[in-house]
């Protein structure tokens, strides 16, 4: 046991003894070296320099077609932009409407019948002139709408009434801007006349 025990120890005191390496060099052969001086431990510097890889046929096109793509795809996101929001209250409005027609109030689809059959005798009465083809569908479908959903009817009409009112007072501001840029150039071109000195003989 005891041979044992030795031979285990050996190899772990060995581990913990530090001895010095020697190196031979040429110039010297008795001069020694620490560890930090060899070159197998020393780690050469490099100096590094980034070198801009050539560009190629196919790099060169692919850029030139992404310049001349790049407008129209600017165009395209401002599109999208603009429409998405709509296209999502349109898919919103058909929800609304789908989960309406499945849980429909009790007297819809008779009122829905009687508005669709006043549009149809509206065409039918409008025979002749586009006009009037526009004019009295619409106008039944009006009336037998007001007559099922009053209250509707009036705010509907109210709303109108107000964009209405907003459109031609606009229109009025509009139209006496231009007659008042008309008249002050009208009087600055007669202004230059009267002030002329009378030629003197």
């Amino acid at each position: 046991m005891y041979k044992v025990a030795c031979v285990a120890a050996v190899p772990g005191t060995l581990y913990l003894i530090s001895g010095t390496v020697f190196a031979a060099t040429k110039d010297n052969p008795n001069v020694t070296l620490n560890t930090d001086e060899l070159s197998l431990y020393t780690i050469p510097q490099q100096k590094f320099r980034y070198v801009e890889p050539e560009i190629g046929h196919l790099e060169q096109g692919v850029t030139t077609l992404r310049k001349l793509a790049e407008p129209y795809t600017t165009w395209c996101q401002g599109a999208i932009g603009k429409v998405m929001p709509k296209v999502e209250s349109a898919i919103q409005l058909g929800n609304e409407t789908f989960t309406f027609l499945q849980n429909p109030p009790a007297e819809f689809y008779p009122r829905a019948g009687v508005i669709g059959f006043a549009g149809i005798l509206g065409l039918f009465l409008a025979r002749g002139s586009r006009v009037k083809k526009l004019i009295y569908p619409a106008g039944l479908m009006a009336v037998g709408y007001t007559m099922y959903y009053p209250q509707r009817a009036a705010s509907i009409a109210k709303n109108t009434g107000d964009s209405l009112y907003d459109f031609a007072l606009q229109g009025y501001v509009n139209v006496e801007k231009v007659f008042k840029s008309v008249e002050g150039k009208q009087v600055k071109k007669e202004k230059p006349e009267e002030n002329k000195p009378e030629e003197t003989r």
